[in-house]
């Protein structure tokens, strides 16, 4: 009975630190240079962290789990955790990718002239169909039939409106599919768009309200990965960046995240 008692304490205890492994390393460039910001992930059980100033990480791992290493401008890497891993130290190398210089397109510059813009610049489909609508419209013999005044004609004047386009309404009404064709439609981001999204928070918007709490950029860091995690900000407002609103959201995700880490200024 004693014997079995022990076995059963020994697996329990082996599972747990089995449970408690850590992969550790520092993460270099070409030229042996430690890399900062550098994004770890664990893809089997999700877990992430950056490397510290010195290119340092740390981050919890079971045996075979795959880890990668992304950080923009340079090719990913990854590897599949061994038992070595946990006993001694890992560098990984990150090559930099080519930079690649986008083409520039010059644009065509509105002159006020509508004859000679209307050459140039492309209407959406929509907005291309209210305006050949309305053009037939505007060419179609009057057929409406002018109502009777019932004020003398010794008295009344002609009603100039009888019959008529109503213009100032038809360019609101193309104004309005304009905008609607010309929205950016909301789509999920792949991963780089999602780090391409944090960075920009970081370097746009007022994060000043953390730094009463004593976040360092690594604790800053996992919380915009929470915000982005719980409000889906990077879906919502990476191709209509709205400080004010992502600000807005920052400081409600921030309220949640202080009680559960049990933060105080």
């Amino acid at each position: 009975m004693m014997r079995a008692c022990l076995s059963v304490l020994f697996c329990c205890l082996g599972a747990f630190i089995f449970a408690q492994q850590k992969v550790s390393g520092f993460i270099l460039d070409e030229q042996n240079i430690p890399l900062s910001k550098v994004l770890v992930i664990n893809i089997s059980s999700n877990g992430n962290v950056f490397t510290d100033i010195s290119g340092r990480f740390t981050i919890e791992a079971n045996l075979g789990d795959e880890i990668r290493f992304v950080r923009e401008g340079f090719y990913r890497s990854q590897i599949h955790v061994s038992e070595e891993n946990f006993k001694t130290s890992i560098n990984i190398l990150l090559k930099r990718s080519e930079i690649l210089i986008p083409e520039v397109k010059i644009e065509y510059q509105p002159t006020g002239d509508i004859k000679k813009d209307s050459k140039h610049l492309d209407d959406s489909r929509k907005v291309a169909s209210l305006k050949s609508s309305m053009e037939s419209y505007m060419k179609s013999p009057m057929t409406e039939v002018i109502p009777k005044n019932t004020i003398p004609k010794s008295f009344g004047g002609h009603d100039f409106n009888a019959g008529q386009v109503n213009v100032l309404g038809v360019i609101a009404g193309a104004i309005g599919l304009a905008k609607k064709a010309t929205k950016p439609k909301i789509t999920k981001p792949n991963f780089y768009e999602t780090q391409n999204f944090l960075q920009r928070i970081k370097n746009e918007v007022d994060l000043s309200f953390l730094e009463k709490y004593g976040m360092d950029e690594e604790q800053v860091d996992k919380f915009l990965v929470y915000a982005e995690k719980i409000k889906m900000l990077s879906k919502r407002y990476r191709k209509d960046f709205k400080q004010g609103a992502i600000y807005y959201e920052l400081r409600a995700a921030f309220a949640e995240y202080q009680k559960i880490n049990k933060l105080s200024d």
